[in-house]
């Protein structure tokens, strides 16, 4: 694998500063509590959006807790729900969100299929009343430690262009598989329906940047790569109508089945005068629903090895396996923080002067006159 473009950086750049994610977790948790979460709820939220910044997934980070701040001041969502589930089937359970943040009501519905699949074998659960969940792989990760596969599909208002149309009508519904292994890292895979996330299309509107061709659609249905257009306009499903086929599937599991809103029944996070309505599925499956648990193990790790051994087309340096570029990711933020954009760090700095919790100090204030860091 080529060397990560962020590994020979320093601290951070002219456009952005690098922070502890120790330091980054406590303030997110601190804000969160400020506006009545209870720690524990906290603590999710924070930890979902850290785990989409340690792994890269900007789209999916600190980029987000301004407006989840905004919605609950708004009372669009509720920051003390009363979730509760219920079961008429064996392996079966609805999860009702109370219109709580999605990381929570996400977090109690996989828990919920994994007691399930710990019982039944498998365990699949459906959520209605929920709320934009951030990454989908930070909830079916939570299997892995329980020797199980986790599975979650989620719908998302509608800001996609079906296969042929000009106006939203489908999600960027994504859609994440976590497998453990034995000695090999486990199979993490995490996309959403989309060519790429509308999120990451928001990070260049805040930066100011071009998007690349083939993203998105301006509001006349012709491509662009202005990021504002592509916001007020349409993103475009990956693979033309096979992402967009799969949009309009998860869609039905996530938003038909459960309950929850679907299509264009579904209101964006930037409405603060409205509730969203969003709907999950979530899956778990024992690894030893046919085989023992350590069998599956071994033969995970030899199709893992069977896969980094295949030959690699010119120009790139090996085949990489779901997961693994994102687990680099992490780790080389670990060791030298997160990069935050300028206009990131003054948006939560804001966040924080308003409900009196101080924004950390990046890892270049906090370096020693002689240039050695704490």
């Amino acid at each position: 694998m080529n060397s990560p473009s962020g590994e020979a950086r320093n601290a951070g750049t002219p456009d952005g500063r690098r922070f502890s994610a120790d330091d980054l977790l406590a303030y997110s948790c601190a804000v969160l509590e400020r506006l009545d979460l209870p720690p524990e709820d906290a603590r999710q939220v924070a930890g979902c959006l850290l785990f989409a910044e340690l792994r890269g997934v900007d789209s999916h980070g600190l980029i987000r807790l301004p407006v989840y701040a905004r919605r609950i001041q708004a009372k669009v969502v509720n920051a003390r729900p009363v979730i509760t589930v219920e079961s008429r089937f064996a392996a079966v359970a609805l999860v009702d969100g109370d219109n709580g943040l999605g990381p929570v009501v996400a977090c109690r519905a996989m828990d919920e299929a994994l007691d399930l699949a710990e019982k039944c074998g498998a365990g699949f659960v459906g959520v209605r009343h929920s709320n934009h969940f951030g990454a989908a792989a930070f909830y079916v990760e939570r299997a892995l430690p329980r020797r199980s596969i986790g599975c979650a599909v989620s719908n998302a208002p509608p800001n996609m262009a079906a296969f042929g149309g000009r106006e939203r009508f489908l999600g960027t519904n994504p859609m994440a598989v976590a497998i453990p292994a034995g000695e090999e890292p486990p199979v993490v895979f995490d996309a959403s329906s989309s060519v790429v996330a509308r999120g990451k299309i928001i990070v260049a509107a805040h930066r100011g940047l071009p998007i690349p061709e083939g993203w998105a659609i301006d509001p006349d249905g012709r491509p662009t790569t202005d990021a504002p257009a592509a916001l007020a306009g349409a993103v475009l499903p990956f693979g033309g109508p096979k992402g967009s086929a799969i949009s309009f599937l998860i869609d039905i599991f996530s938003g038909v089945l459960t309950g929850a809103a679907f299509a264009l029944h579904l209101n964006t996070l930037e409405n603060l005068g409205a509730v969203q309505n969003l709907g999950h599925v979530f899956a778990a499956y024992r690894t030893d629903l046919f085989l023992p648990a350590d069998e599956f193990a071994r033969r995970m790790d030899e199709i893992l090895r069977m896969l980094k051994a295949a030959a690699p087309a010119p120009g790139v340096e090996r085949v990489l396996a779901p997961g693994e570029l994102e687990f680099a990711t992490e780790s080389r933020n670990r060791r030298l923080g997160i990069l935050l954009p300028k206009e990131v760090v003054a948006q939560l700095s804001h966040l924080g002067g308003e409900v009196g919790v101080r924004f950390p100090e990046s890892r270049e204030e906090q370096c020693q006159p002689e240039g050695r860091c704490q």
